[in-house]
């Protein structure tokens, strides 16, 4: 571990001791997340998936910013990610359970405001299936475009507000990586498990716990990277 590791950890745990230590910013935290969800999902991202891409950087070429990577550009990418998730967290675990009643598993919705039972269990853990075969394909393709811009544009704040060539990009993406790996092996074997914990959680906090998964998605976004170039 090198002296720049050392101050990283440290900045962390600065930043984020406060929400552990500190009952009263703990308490400002979670009426503040009660209110402004959106505000919060957007924040929450912002901080913690972008942090997650720099320990990706970290990981693939020892460095945890560097010119052309466009830190900034990530923060407003996964942001506004964030409020897309948010929306998605409503819709699934809303609606899953309304279909899970419909076709005759009694008891879904009712089990998600309940103690832990095996209904509830089985029900967030087709909430986090819906949700990740529906929602994740769409959102992980959609940061890989974004991401692709980022880099082609020099990681700078005027070239990520040019034009996104979509068509261009699609068509010169590693579909081999990204069914292979990303689609075929995170979603069902890390995605799929971890938000179905995500689902067991009351609501205040499930975003905040995705958001902290947004770590671990930035080093496997390295491993992918790392993959395409190979």
């Amino acid at each position: 571990m090198k002296k720049k590791d050392i101050i990283f950890i440290l900045v962390v745990i600065v930043f984020f001791s406060p929400f552990f230590l500190c009952d009263f910013v703990f308490d400002a935290y979670i009426n503040f997340n009660k209110t402004h969800g959106l505000i919060m999902s957007f924040i929450k991202f912002a901080v913690l998936a972008s942090l997650g891409e720099s320990i990706g950087l970290r990981i693939k070429e020892g460095v945890f910013n560097k010119k052309g990577f466009g830190l900034l550009p990530r923060v407003i990418v996964w942001g506004f990610i964030g409020v897309t998730i948010k929306l998605s967290f409503v819709i699934f675990a809303t609606g899953t359970p309304a279909f899970l009643e419909y076709v005759g598993i009694k008891g879904a919705i009712a089990s998600m405001s309940g103690p832990l039972t095996f209904t509830r269990v089985i029900t967030a853990f087709s909430i986090s299936v819906a949700m990740n075969m529906i929602f994740a394909p769409i959102f992980m393709t959609f940061h890989k475009i974004t991401d692709t811009h980022i880099i082609n544009n020099g990681g700078t704040l005027k070239g990520f507000f040019t034009p996104i060539k979509f068509g261009e990009i699609i068509k010169n993406l590693d579909w081999g990586v990204q069914w292979n790996f990303v689609f075929k092996k995170t979603i069902p074997f890390f995605w799929i498990p971890a938000h179905t914990i995500t689902f067991l959680m009351p609501p205040e906090y499930r975003i905040l716990f995705a958001a902290i998964l947004g770590i671990v998605l930035g080093v496997l976004l390295a491993v992918a990277s790392s993959m395409s170039k190979k």
